[in-house]
């Protein structure tokens, strides 16, 4: 995790974050398992603020998770990144990644668990630093459909928001339980995201009354249009200017539901 710290100063070197921008490794279990996040925060900040659950990538607990959390957090939020995996996986490449991913993914009950788990250790853990009255989930990629089954569960939060996440779920019945405001962020191009998933999504949340949902589509966009490392043209590539309004759109949605 000493390279979470690393990545925090080069990031805050380039002027990307607030100087004061703090890491700090999170220990906790699951059902006797160990798994270790991260607490993401800028510490010139005593008041406490709200609190968002981020759900990385399928890469997992990532130098690169980091820097994504601080983009997320700026001066307004306290970020707990977390880990789906259990500390002792974590994926060097895209091979390890996609069975990490394929394991919890391929199992919608152990990843509603995992995140929900996480969120309880962010309520203690960051006593003090946030309003529990005012939480959130955003995830990445894997960490989208993360955060959309956490609200599938029927978890309440302020927002839940997925970035360029995958939008199925085995049980479409389980959006009546959702309770949260929901904000998908989707790339229109995405070859891993197609057309049938994006209006399968939009049935699922009519078919469940969902009260509170958008799905904003950005034109010409990918996969991981907020990933600076995705580089795969036509598949997975790092768009700036969607990436800027993507995160804009975040900071309104929430905005208007932790006020």
């Amino acid at each position: 995790m000493n390279r979470l710290f690393t990545a925090l100063a080069m990031v805050a070197c380039a002027g990307l974050v607030q100087a004061d921008m703090i890491t700090k490794q999170v220990d906790y279990q699951i059902d006797g398992e160990p798994f270790q996040g991260a607490l993401v925060f800028d510490d010139a900040i005593s008041e406490p603020r709200p609190g968002l659950l981020m759900v990385p990538n399928w890469m997992g607990v990532t130098d690169n998770a980091a820097k994504k959390a601080s983009r997320v957090a700026g001066s307004d939020y306290v970020v707990f990144v977390a880990d789906m995996y259990g500390s002792d996986i974590r994926p060097a490449d895209a091979k390890e990644a996609g069975a990490a991913a394929g394991l919890v993914k391929g199992d919608r009950a152990l990843m509603r668990q995992r995140a929900n788990a996480a969120l309880e250790v962010f309520r203690r853990e960051a006593a003090g630093l946030i309003d529990t009255s005012r939480l959130g989930a955003v995830g990445f990629c894997f960490g989208g459909t993360s955060v959309l089954e956490l609200a599938r569960s029927g978890t309440q939060l302020a927002g839940v928001v997925s970035f360029h996440g995958n939008l199925d779920t085995p049980d479409t019945s389980a959006a009546r339980a959702i309770r949260s405001p929901i904000l998908v962020l989707h790339g229109a191009e995405d070859p891993y995201v197609p057309p049938e998933e994006v209006a399968a999504f939009e049935n699922e949340m009519r078919g469940g009354n969902v009260s509170d949902w958008q799905l904003v589509s950005y034109g010409n966009a990918v996969h991981s249009f907020t990933d600076p490392t995705a580089n795969i043209p036509g598949q997975a590539q790092y768009d700036e200017q969607v990436a800027e309004r993507a995160f804009g759109e975040m900071r309104r949605f929430f905005q208007k539901h932790m006020d």
